[in-house]
């Protein structure tokens, strides 16, 4: 048979499922436990977006005067309002990856020296942003980023290549860091403060992303035989960093991604999200936003990092990351700091996701 020649499978091919199914508020395991008061708060931080939508505008005015004395009348409220949706996975199944992430504070300074030698770079001037959306409506959430070699568009550096780079590019760090290892999980994390040594703190934001996609360095150790499974978290891997300082370049430039920063004001309760709003530590959720919208309401039902203890709580879709992808996975927002970088560095969990939307919402509804 000519290999050009296409025939059928002898098995149907079943239709992938709806990312989101209608659901019943009694399949939202815990919600009668939980106190919602925290989530409004961040909900209506995130209707300073919503709220441009004619969909969410009745309920977010709702918001402002919903009884947060009573979480029982707070529950009840939410019932009024809003409709539960499952995720689902284009499988049919219905549980996914919930990790945990954190704002990581490092010590740096404004000056290179050999205590600060790594420097933190804001958005570089040659990368070029495409936005496909503007040509093809249905790629609103994906972007190309490159360089001009000539009148061509080309591949953005790479981790492995960007450090070529620094050398002449070091006039332009926003500030020199500590520990190279901490650079990276700030980067994996999107943001971070820093320390300056004469006593001030910086926040830095995400400003851009050099196109390659992200690669786990911890998967890369496991296949190496490096490490196990089970010391595969954050923690695990700065132990292995530690011990094999001559290695410390080969383990981060399995990861050919790269984040830039921008330097923000040290205000509000937490970093800002893919919103352009404030996350809040432990109700902000990133999640992909092809199938879950940025801003909504999401009941998170699963355990916390590296337990069987349930964790069950009314969560904000506020922020999304390179690693986070498809209808049922999650990112859960820790804080910042020592204390919440050791839960989000172990958190790997399994678990369900179910989307708020306001009651007479359908899928088709959803913008385009």
């Amino acid at each position: 048979m000519p290999a050009c020649v296409v025939t059928p499978s002898d098995k149907p091919i079943s239709p992938p499922a709806p990312p989101m199914q209608a659901a019943p508020w009694d399949d939202l395991t815990g919600w009668e436990t939980d106190d919602p008061a925290p989530a409004l708060a961040a909900f209506l931080d995130s209707c300073r977006v919503l709220a441009k939508q004619a969909l969410w505008q009745p309920v977010c005015v709702a918001a402002r005067t919903a009884d947060t004395q009573s979480s029982v009348a707070l529950r009840a409220w939410f019932k009024t309002w809003f409709q539960p949706w499952a995720m689902v996975n284009a499988d049919g199944s219905r549980t996914g990856m919930m990790t945990g992430y954190y704002e990581p504070v490092l010590q740096g300074s404004r000056k290179f020296s050999r205590l600060y030698p790594y420097p933190v770079h804001g958005r570089p001037d040659d990368l070029i942003t495409v936005d496909l959306s503007e040509l093809y409506p249905e790629l609103k959430h994906l972007r190309l980023r490159g360089r001009l070699e000539g009148k061509k568009i080309i591949p953005y550096y790479a981790r492995s290549e960007w450090s070529q780079q620094e050398s002449q590019r070091s006039q332009t760090a926003i500030v020199w860091v500590s520990n190279a290892v901490e650079l990276f999980f700030m980067q994996v994390q999107g943001s971070g403060q820093v320390a300056l040594e004469d006593g001030r703190r910086i926040r830095l934001g995400y400003a851009d992303q050099n196109g390659h996609p992200y690669r786990s360095i911890g998967r890369w150790l496991i296949d190496q035989g490096e490490i196990t499974i089970e010391h595969a978290s954050m923690q695990g891997i700065k132990e292995w960093a530690q011990m094999n300082p001559q290695r410390l370049d080969e383990l981060l430039n399995q990861n050919p991604s790269m984040v830039f920063f921008r330097e923000l004001p040290l205000t509000g309760k937490g970093p800002l999200g893919a919103m352009g709003i404030p996350l809040t530590p432990e109700r902000s959720l990133a999640v992909d936003p092809r199938y879950i919208p940025l801003g909504v309401p999401v009941w998170l039902a699963t355990t916390r990092p590296n337990s069987g203890q349930a964790l069950t709580r009314l969560m904000l879709a506020q922020d999304t990351g390179g690693a986070i992808r498809g209808a049922v996975r999650g990112d859960f927002y820790w804080g910042s700091g020592k204390d919440a970088g050791n839960l989000a560095g172990k958190m790997r969990q399994t678990g369900r996701l179910w989307v708020l939307m306001p009651k007479g919402y359908a899928p088709d509804d959803a913008p385009k």
